[in-house]
């Protein structure tokens, strides 16, 4: 037997594990960013603002010019986060929640409401053309974060889990063709060569049956400086090298492999993802979540429209799209509510979609060059995030004892 399928012990147990990895990895995250704050706005804010701008040049000065910690945390450790979204979309476009079409419809509509209405209030409260770079800020989902606070409500349905899990996926895929398609520069034909010749390689060992993830190191890597060299955002090329992975056991020249070898999309995946989880992400958080708020200024102007743009787009948008979309799709007979999900779920499902965080944060990077901008979009990502996370762990946790209720009648 070659690829897992829904009906296999690998399948199965997947979502678990994912999820008891990405709630306990938000708490990490959670306190990651709390340092950072706390960091940045102490009598040690110097050496954290030293830290993030130490030069590291790698010793590849010829073929790439010296970076500071904060370039490799946030265009090359951040990679491997990519390369897991990559293989999370590719693992569910083969025998996850995206393979079934009855199944994926109503996330993948309630994402496209969840990224279009909170876009479309932020550049409505934003009309200077330099702030209205930031218009994508508040259409992520932090994953982490929002299966943690989810974790710590009692007695939520099942299929709402999995419909948070799908419904950030989709939300992964807006944002990466976001950053594709409005945040890279412009594109060198080069560039684009070096990325072609690293992905026919990965090919090659592919087809050569080469299992070992070690093998396909050096690809990557010129995938990735191909990425820099082109102008786009490098960290694509981790979502390259994800959905390239194959999602079977057999493959290459040599099919026979044991029923119970797991895919190299399994396999990666669950070599990489807590080392994301608990390594990259939160050294991300730190990195990029240390705003000095004596220097903050949101009196008026561009930074605070930006604010409460980012703010007003994660706590209302996102909620108020998700359950529209949700609702147009379901009256009109497009998709239904799983078993045991009611529309008070889905108002929860749209709160927690509300936080940003890490993908917010990271847009913002790409979006604000002026350093008051990006000092006022962290912030209010952080704010909103914790409003929106805040907001729902009130009301998941209002809504249980009616649900127990329910369970007893």
């Amino acid at each position: 037997m070659g690829a897992s399928t829904p009906h296999t012990p690998h399948a199965r147990l997947w979502p678990l594990r994912f999820v008891s990895v990405e709630a306990l990895s938000g708490l990490v995250l959670l306190a990651a960013a709390a340092l950072a704050l706390g960091w940045a706005n102490s009598s040690l804010a110097p050496g954290y603002e030293a830290l993030w701008h130490l030069p590291l040049g790698l010793g590849v000065a010829r073929y790439l010019p010296a970076h500071d910690l904060h370039f490799w945390v946030n265009d090359g450790l951040m990679t491997l986060f990519f390369l897991v979204v990559g293989l999370e979309i590719r693992r569910e476009l083969h025998d996850g929640s995206l393979s079934d079409p009855r199944v994926a419809t109503l996330p993948i509509l309630a994402a496209v409401g969840g990224v279009i209405v909170p876009a479309l209030l932020y550049v409505l409260v934003n009309t200077d053309p330099v702030a209205r770079r930031g218009w994508a800020i508040p259409t992520a989902t932090d994953i982490a974060f929002a299966v943690g606070v989810l974790s710590l409500i009692p007695r939520v349905p099942a299929a709402l889990r999995m419909l948070l899990l799908t419904l950030a996926i989709i939300d992964d895929i807006a944002a990466i063709l976001v950053i594709a398609f409005f945040y890279s520069g412009g594109i060198a034909v080069a560039g684009l060569a070096t990325v072609a010749g690293g992905i026919v390689l990965v090919l090659v060992l592919q087809w050569l049956g080469a299992r070992s993830p070690l093998a396909y190191v050096l690809p990557g890597i010129i995938v990735w400086y191909g990425m820099l060299s082109a102008g786009a955002h490098p960290t694509l090329a981790g979502v390259i090298l994800g959905l390239l992975t194959p999602a079977t056991a057999a493959f290459g020249r040599f099919k026979r492999v044991p029923s119970a070898t797991p895919s190299p999309v399994e396999h990666v995946e669950a070599l990489l993802h807590p080392y994301v989880a608990f390594g990259i992400m939160p050294l991300f958080a730190l990195a990029n979540a240390g705003v000095s708020l004596g220097g903050l200024d949101l009196s008026a102007g561009a930074p605070l429209t930006v604010g409460a743009g980012i703010v007003l787009g994660l706590v209302v948008g996102k909620p108020l799209g998700i359950l529209l979309v949700s609702l147009a799709a379901v009256r009109s007979r497009v998709c239904v509510l799983p078993d045991g999900v009611r529309w008070r779920h889905m108002l929860l499902l749209g709160l927690l979609g509300g936080i940003g965080f890490t993908m917010s944060i990271f847009i913002s990077n790409l979006a604000f060059a002026d350093a008051q901008l990006l000092a006022s979009a962290k912030f209010a990502v952080l704010v909103a995030s914790a409003l929106a996370a805040s907001l729902g762990w009130v009301l998941g946790r209002a809504q249980a004892p009616a649900v127990s209720a329910a369970a007893r009648a």
